[in-house]
């Protein structure tokens, strides 16, 4: 294979890792100048909210395991190629030359072993540091079972890492992923984050020590691919921040690949409402205080798909509402529907001169057509029904949009 068949095959096979977004479009070139193909690029965004445009691609497509829901594993039949890590540091910085880049994600199935294919990504990482001088944005995928000094050295050269879980229960795993096991893919995550705080407590001492992943670790697990419950993603979510302090956990709802007697039917779509609102509810985990077992229980299991987590919380607690805008704590601001975290740090703020009007309400980013129900504003209600759980859902509850017909 010539390097642009390879770039096709192997950006192909990353595109379902959604720790990145991918976008691109095809254009073939009419006579003016230059071409475009919709493989290859996808987007992030920095810590200091730019979007940032990387080269998505897999090391090699070829793997030893067989994952039933993974379109690699070493049943299918499916164009194979692989790079070798300077054709992958070449490609990266021609890419980066000619502008259409400005960093790397790097993923790979798992070719002979777990420490081969994890000497071939740091190898990538060597020659992108070390002969380019690139110092641009790298994540890349740690291989589970590796030997720790390889994830060691690769964290010394990467941005940020990742290890995808894929499942949230051992048992999920057992059933779509026999050869993978929790604890092997906890044990880099543990590696991983201990080695992140002991940096971040040398370079206080130290100031020239080399940063270790500056950027977290993230992880991702497939949403529908098993039977597993709103409510165990959402708590292995939970356990996954508490445990690992990960910067993000994604979530990708699965897109019918393979056949399997444990898989949806080729025919099903991928959930991406439930995907939307998996989300939602790690927004409230991260950014808003909330516990897993106040978004989802054992008697609601999965998330409402007609309302945001947020809304359905407040609709199962109606007794704790309405709150007075002027009086309620930061922790209570952030409970209400329609206020978020930069409108409630807004109303803290603006107490300290005086007392907020419900005309000062939507200046600060409060979507007034959520929060009215829930909220008094100098002790006036402004809902316009009684605040009770039924009236309010039903007041919040999206309209259908009428069908058209086309009559010819």
């Amino acid at each position: 294979m010539g390097t642009l068949e390879k770039l096709a095959v192997l950006a192909d096979g990353a595109k379902y890792d959604v720790s990145c977004a991918s976008s691109g479009v095809n254009k073939h070139n009419q006579g003016g100048i230059g071409n475009s193909k919709s493989f290859g690029i996808c987007h992030t965004w920095s810590a200091d909210g730019r979007c940032v445009s990387l080269l998505k691609i897999l090391l090699t497509n070829y793997c030893i395991y067989n994952c039933n829901y993974c379109v690699n594993r070493n049943q299918n039949d499916i164009p194979r190629a692989s790079f070798t890590p300077r054709e992958v540091a070449d490609l990266m910085i021609q890419f980066y030359r000619r502008n259409y880049i400005e960093g790397l994600f790097l993923s790979s199935g798992i070719e002979r072993s777990p420490n081969h294919t994890m000497e071939r990504i740091y190898q990538v990482l060597d020659i992108l540091r070390h002969e380019y001088h690139f110092y641009g944005y790298i994540h890349v995928k740690v291989i589970p079972g590796a030997d720790p000094a390889l994830v060691n050295k690769t964290g010394l050269l990467a941005d940020r890492m990742s290890i995808n879980i894929e499942q949230p229960t051992e048992q999920s795993l057992k059933l779509l992923a026999p050869q993978k096991t929790l604890p092997v893919l906890f044990a880099p995550m543990n590696q991983i984050n201990n080695q992140m705080t002991q940096n971040a407590s040398e370079r206080k001492i130290f100031r020239h020590v080399q940063k270790f992943v500056p950027a977290g670790q993230s992880t991702q697990m497939i949403v529908g691919a098993s039977k597993d419950s709103d409510l165990s993603i959402i708590k292995a979510t939970e356990t996954l921040y508490n445990r690992f302090q990960l910067k993000r956990v994604y979530y990708s709802a699965y897109v019918p690949v393979n056949e399997g007697p444990n898989l949806p039917a080729l025919s099903t779509s991928p959930p991406l409402l439930r995907e939307h609102r998996l989300y939602q509810a790690d927004w409230l985990l991260r950014f808003y205080s909330f516990k897993a077992d106040e978004i989802v229980n054992e008697q609601s299991p999965f998330l409402d798909t007609d309302f945001d987590p947020k809304i359905s919380w407040a609709l199962r607690n109606m007794q704790l509402f309405p709150l007075e805008i002027n009086q309620a704590s930061y922790e209570e601001l952030l409970r209400i529907p329609g206020v978020g975290v930069t409108s409630a740090q807004r109303i803290i703020l603006q107490r300290r001169l005086g007392n907020i009007s419900y005309n000062h309400l939507k200046k600060m980013g409060v979507v007034l057509k959520r929060a009215k129900y829930f909220i008094t504003c100098q002790g006036c209600y402004y809902g316009g029904i009684p605040a009770e759980s039924a009236l309010v859902r039903q007041a919040l509850a999206p309209v259908a949009k009428p069908v058209q017909l086309c009559l010819f």
